[in-house]
């Protein structure tokens, strides 16, 4: 899933706030019977249609004011959601849902129906969802999605108003997981239709079958609310009555409303901001299964095809300086693409088992010298002299920060000029899938807790595979995990495992660093239950005491 900067980490060092942390004031609204809570936001909303949501703020608010046939619950473990009970078939290749009785905001019956047309929409390549791929085992979709058959031959379907039947072309042991994510969730056919070009553009475009609806939100405006959903089936066990999302990109300004009392929740930035609440318990250290990596386009740019030109670029990057002193949360260098503790097998922690332990060949070491000298050769190759390269990241202040430390890192390769283009979220996602970019700070957070998750972005055909790398030995290995493999648990974990050396070996991308998210949170607020994985915060239990 796509993330904002400051949403997995926080990189600048502002004003010291020191002696303010034991001094926050309670900022809960508690107005007679009604309870808002107030959350920072890092960036602006992108969308509220289920179907083209890739990023973790979309995430965030559409799986409290959705949801789906399963849950993401506490541990990475599955809950039943509008599913209330299923089963999968001996050969994997069959998962039934019963669904229990509910309702949209607007009244009406939420059905398997809803379910097929939601899901359907998704795989339609008319929708051009970033996300359809997540349907790949489903069976007819590869056939759909060349346009080879009708929409309507995808594997799902309707047994009656609250059965529905998902058949897979090949077993999928995590597809319990892809059933909680949001292009999976139910879609009102009537809605989608009368709205046309604007479902989900604002949010009276849009229904809700999930604890709150969404108001407020007129697709541009920094602020939208979550409001109690009074037609969903648990609504009495519901508690808090709104959550109001505020946007806040600037890391002093969004301290210092947390401290006046205007927001609730709020990210910290920056190794000044955490140690002025060190000894403080509404510090809370949240670990993210996120990394941060540049992609290098080498369709825009021939250069970057140099195998030479990507290593000395990797190289060239001091990742500890970059996540001790200017992030300063606690974040780590990455050792690869997929995070640590995300996975393990056999006692084996998977981004431990594909890491290049020689120093002298693992390009996530910093090695200016041997970056130099990589770059040398990889210029001479490519005949020219010097380079120059458009750094695109977002325009937060983690967004910012790093931009400008890569930059300072960079342009010791003699002849490379860096030019930083920091634009808004949405703005920069916009640029990265249309190609608009030399080079470009992105982010991932698992969607679900399998390497899998990660390992497929970079397969040639993938949506989000921006940069255009292309490897048939590392399709062949995602492609061996994904299918003949895939009921082999030992296989398909060494089949991954090879894949990320494939990756890291050749530079396909360069991974800066595993993210943490240091966040405050006042000592009223209680209940939030927090995933390293997927969209992060689940606001169904929260309440403000």
């Amino acid at each position: 899933m796509k993330v904002s900067s400051v949403v997995k980490v926080s990189s600048v060092a502002l004003v010291a706030m020191l002696g303010l942390a034991a001094c926050g004031s309670n900022n809960s609204s508690t107005t007679g019977n009604t309870k808002t809570l107030t959350f920072q936001e890092s960036a602006n909303l992108p969308t509220l249609d289920p179907s083209l949501a890739t990023d973790s703020v979309s995430a965030r608010t559409l799986d409290n004011s959705n949801e789906g046939l399963l849950m993401i619950g506490s541990d990475n473990k599955v809950e039943p959601g509008v599913a209330k009970s299923y089963s999968v078939s001996k050969d994997g290749k069959t998962y039934t849902f019963n669904l229990r009785k509910s309702k949209w905001s607007n009244g009406s019956d939420v059905t398997a129906q809803d379910f097929v047309y939601g899901i359907r929409r998704t795989a339609n390549p008319k929708t051009a969802s970033q996300y359809s791929y997540l349907l790949d085992h489903v069976k007819n979709y590869t056939a759909i999605s060349k346009k080879q058959l009708p929409v309507s031959s995808l594997g799902v379907k309707a047994e009656g108003k609250y059965k529905l039947v998902v058949t897979l072309a090949k077993p999928q042991s995590y597809f319990k997981y892809i059933a909680t994510m949001t292009p999976l969730f139910p879609q009102s056919q009537k809605v989608v239709e009368k709205d046309g070009s604007a479902y989900g553009t604002k949010s009276s475009e849009q229904v809700y079958n999930g604890p709150y609806k969404v108001t407020g939100w007129n697709g541009t405006n920094d602020s939208w609310k979550l409001t109690r959903n009074k037609e969903y089936y648990n609504n009495d066990k519901t508690k808090l009555d709104n959550i109001k999302f505020v946007v806040s990109k600037d890391a002093g300004t969004t301290l210092n409303q947390y401290q006046a009392g205007k927001f609730d929740v709020a990210t910290l930035s920056g190794k000044q901001q955490v140690n002025s609440f060190k000894n403080s318990p509404e510090l809370k250290k949240l670990p993210q299964a996120a990394t941060y990596y540049v992609e290098m386009n080498q369709k825009k740019v021939p250069e970057l095809r140099n195998a030479n030109i990507r290593k000395a670029l990797s190289l060239a990057i001091d990742r500890k300086a970059l996540t001790n002193d200017v992030l300063g949360d606690g974040s780590l260098p990455a050792k690869g693409l997929v995070p640590t503790k995300l996975a393990k097998h056999n006692g084996t922690d998977f981004a431990d088992a594909a890491e290049d332990s020689n120093a002298t060949s693992n390009d996530v070491s910093y090695n200016l010298a041997a970056a130099k000298k990589y770059w040398a050769k990889g210029l001479k190759e490519v005949g020219k002299k010097s380079l120059s390269l458009t750094l695109l990241a977002d325009d937060t202040p983690n967004g910012t920060k790093t931009t400008e430390t890569l930059q300072s890192d960079l342009t010791k390769l003699p002849g490379l000029k860096i030019t930083n283009q920091n634009l808004p979220y949405k703005t920069r996602l916009n640029y990265s899938v249309s190609g608009k970019f030399d080079l470009v700070v992105s982010a991932w957070i698992a969607d679900y807790p399998d390497p899998v998750t990660f390992l497929q972005l970079f397969t040639t055909n993938n949506a989000y595979n921006n940069g255009h790398w292309s490897n048939t030995k590392y399709d062949t290995l995602m492609d061996n995990a994904e299918g003949k493999d895939a009921n082999n648990v030992n296989k398909r974990w060494n089949d991954m495992v090879d894949a990320e050396k494939v990756l890291m070996s050749n530079d396909g991308i360069i991974p800066l660093y595993q993210s943490v998210r240091p966040q405050v949170q006042k000592s009223n607020v209680k209940g939030i239950q927090y995933s390293p994985t997927g969209a992060g915060f689940n606001f169904r239990e929260t309440y403000i005491k």
